[in-house]
């Protein structure tokens, strides 16, 4: 029987855009299929934004239409509120955000949701964090039953701590009794399909991967240029300020190189875009990930309608097991369209 991964990015407020295209396909899955995206996904991952965009699926009864309501401006100055402290410089040597509030905007909307939850909905979910104590992917998963109890605010607080933007957080490790210290999976996997990939092939043992189909949902490629001379001077603090390391070690790209060759043909949908003017898009966003004006959120949202037009029907008919077309790439910025896989 064929299985449907949803497999969501990292990116901080550019998740606004990846929640903006689910919102237009849950709308024509309602609207002419009398289903819902939660009805056709068998396993969802996410990284950092994505993951609370793949928690909120797998493990609340939020609508989509509530999910993406999230990403608005208001919601997003409580998440990223500045840390003040004392000697605290933006980011250098102290996180540019305070931690709490973003934890407590995802403990409220999340309310008691578990990993379990999922379970209940005949789906798994998968999330990636990274430990900083031992220097490992950790993992959060609803085919290990000692994750179950996990809270989903939890671990969503846990995978959106982006290194110089978050603090790190602590969650209890089951096996030592300890605390453990995680961060951003953004680190390690940015882009999990992968990690969802080879997640399959342990749920589902029966099912030959050319009968698994991956719909992979970016947030947008960074554009800006990086002055490749000067970067032979660069100590830390320049690759932190000027180079935007983390950005550097969470891109996305060969992740979707990796997963692109190894899905069968027609299998694999990659919905994604340069953040640059491009046919189709006149007015792209900024490619921060904490440009949270209002401004900024509405061209992410533009965003996410973009994709729609490019790739909603191809999306709509894979969620339906439906489609005969060929796999697809992110958006050629010169001309606007996806790229087949060929």
């Amino acid at each position: 029987m064929s299985k449907l991964i949803l497999s969501l990015d990292g990116g901080g407020i550019r998740g606004a855009a990846s929640i903006q295209f689910l919102r237009k396909v849950e709308a024509q899955l309602q609207r002419n299929h009398q289903t819902s995206l939660r009805d056709c996904v068998d396993l969802y991952a996410g990284t950092s934004t994505g993951a609370v965009i793949a928690l909120a699926l797998a493990t609340t009864q939020l609508s989509v239409e509530q999910i993406n309501n999230l990403y608005n401006a208001q919601t997003a100055k409580k998440i990223f509120t500045p840390n003040k402290g004392w000697f605290e410089f933006d980011g250098i040597n102290a996180p540019k955000y305070e931690g709490q509030n973003k934890q407590q905007v995802l403990k409220h909307h999340f309310a008691g949701a578990r990993l379990a939850n999922a379970r209940k909905n005949d789906s798994h979910i998968l999330v990636v964090t990274f430990g900083v104590e031992y220097h490992r992917p950790k993992i959060f998963k609803t085919s290990d039953e000692t994750h179950h109890q996990f809270a989903s605010y939890i671990i969503a607080d846990a995978s959106t701590a982006a290194p110089t933007y978050f603090p790190s957080v602590a969650v209890p490790n089951l096996e030592t009794g300890h605390q453990q210290w995680l961060i951003d999976g953004g680190v390690v996997a940015n882009n999990p399909a992968m990690c969802a990939i080879a997640e399959s092939r342990r749920l589902w043992t029966k099912t030959p991967l050319e009968d698994v189909r991956l719909i992979s949902i970016g947030t947008g490629k960074r554009t800006r240029k990086i002055n490749g001379p000067a970067t032979q001077e660069w100590g830390a603090l320049q690759w932190m300020r000027q180079g935007q390391i983390v950005d550097v070690l969470s891109d996305e790209q060969l992740v979707a190189y990796q997963a692109s060759s190894i899905m069968s043909d027609g299998k694999y949908l990659r919905i994604n875009a340069q953040m640059r003017e491009q046919p189709g898009l006149p007015y792209p966003p900024d490619d921060a990930m904490d440009d949270i004006s209002q401004t900024n959120i509405d061209k992410l949202k533009q965003l996410g309608n973009f994709w729609f037009e490019e790739y909603g029907q191809a999306v709509v008919a894979m969620l339906l097991d439906t489609y005969s077309g060929p796999s697809l790439d992110a958006i050629d910025p010169h001309t606007g369209k996806p790229r087949p896989i060929r």
